[in-house]
């Protein structure tokens, strides 16, 4: 009997991939979106920034969708980033969001930003000076939470470098992970839709090899996507058709 082999699954990436060739720190992969995207086993797709196409015709032959920003991006995040973010709950694409996108997909469904830490959030302590490259601390994975499928519940250090954070969540979300001060550092969807936004660098040459499980969970999200979309083709008429 033939094994059946996973489906090839094709990640878009939306935003641009400022680590793609550089040298990752622990040799594990080459740092990158599309490195990493291609490590853990999909085919990575670059998406328009910006395109007179819709995002039905943008998305056409893609499974997923990976919304990347960064810390350097204008205080406004990108209309078309955001608006990316919501066409994907509409039509159930699973999205992973990572460095400044998790802020692009927090606004996008209604959320708040603190544009400067230090500034709005003066107690928090991990978050007092300005980012320094490679900055490291640590997190807290909350129990119950995709997160913690990925990553497993407790404490864990990532390279997260940012000044500006999540105020307010937005409707439809849950935090799945915050710094030892509080700060949001990772969201998902409550919902069907899988969703996952973190704050930290996942791409990145100072990553670890535990990161490279956010781009397998959007992946695995895509598969049981795929999965469900062949199962419901087997209904006709309100019966189940064997095979």
């Amino acid at each position: 009997m033939a094994v059946k082999s996973n489906p090839v699954i094709r990640i878009g990436i939306h935003g641009p991939d400022i680590h793609a060739g550089k040298r990752h720190s622990a040799g594990l992969w080459p740092a990158g979106v599309a490195n990493s995207i291609t490590y853990a086993e999909a085919v990575p797709v670059i998406l328009p920034q910006s395109s007179e196409r819709s995002w039905g015709e943008v998305l056409e032959g893609i499974d997923g969708v990976v919304v990347v920003g960064h810390d350097s991006m204008p205080r406004r995040c990108p209309t078309d980033a955001e608006s990316l973010c919501s066409w994907c709950h509409d039509h159930n694409i699973p999205l992973l969001a990572i460095d400044q996108g998790i802020l692009l997909l927090n606004s996008s469904h209604g959320g708040t930003l603190h544009n400067d830490l230090p500034r709005d959030l003066p107690e928090a302590l991990q978050h007092r000076h300005p980012p320094e490259r490679g900055l490291r601390h640590a997190i807290n994975v909350l129990p119950g939470t995709h997160l913690e499928k990925l990553y497993g519940e407790g404490e864990v250090v990532v390279n997260s470098e940012h000044r500006r954070a999540i105020a307010r969540l937005a409707r439809g979300f849950r935090v799945s992970a915050q710094a030892l001060d509080g700060v949001v550092e990772a969201i998902e969807a409550t919902g069907e839709w899988y969703a996952l936004g973190v704050q930290w660098n996942a791409a990145s040459p100072t990553s670890t090899g535990l990161d490279i499980q956010l781009f397998r969970g959007v992946i695995n999200a895509c598969i049981a996507r795929m999965q469900t979309d062949d199962a419901s083709k087997q209904v006709s008429g309100g019966k189940v058709m064997r095979v």
